[in-house]
């Protein structure tokens, strides 16, 4: 019997992926998954909304922060692509002059849909761990549902999961509310 040796996925193999696909390298291998639907992307439009009034312009919130939508992350020979991350500015003094980053964010959202779930759940949240990224939120709008992680000694404390339509505080952005029922209008 012949052995399969399997080959560690390249750069390369991730810049050969059609645009139409989000291409990220975890743990050596090459993962592919369409593009967000509509449900996904409305639901991380209304969260970057919620956060960047108060937390990067600093209407009505400390202001400090600054926000981007689906970077592309580099943590070795891992690549990411979560949908929304930010960090502090003062660990930001100038915008990087690749179109990626190497620098783990403060906090990190990824929206869990039927393709990306278990890589959200799984290897990605332990790419973060060890890249040292302070908090990390999933959000499923097929449940309506947030649930927020905070990196303990290099594991996630779950800090809590936040489901209906009352007004929530959730860290690291606690100092301004968040509307969940505004995070998925249509239903």
């Amino acid at each position: 019997m012949q052995d399969i040796i399997e080959r560690k996925a390249t750069y390369a193999d991730l810049e050969a992926v059609p645009p139409h696909l989000v291409a990220e390298l975890l743990c050596g291998k090459l993962v592919t998954h369409p593009r967000p639907a509509p449900r996904h992307s409305v639901a991380a439009a209304s969260l970057t909304g919620d956060l960047v009034g108060p937390y990067q312009k600093g209407r009505g919130g400390p202001g400090g922060w600054i926000f981007m939508t689906e970077p592309e992350l580099h943590f070795g020979e891992d690549v990411t692509v979560p949908e929304l991350a930010g960090r502090k500015r003062k660990r930001m003094s100038e915008m990087p002059p690749k179109a990626y980053i190497e620098v783990a964010p403060d906090w990190l959202c990824e929206v869990l849909s039927p393709s990306t779930e278990k890589y959200d759940r799984g290897d990605k949240r332990d790419i973060y761990a060890r890249a040292g990224v302070r908090h990390l939120w999933l959000l499923d709008p097929r449940i309506k549902c947030i649930e927020a992680f905070e990196l303990t000694e290099g594991r996630w404390l779950l800090l809590g999961t936040y489901q209906g339509d009352e007004p929530v505080r959730i860290a690291p952005f606690a100092d301004v509310e968040i509307q969940l029922d505004q995070l998925w209008p249509l239903g």
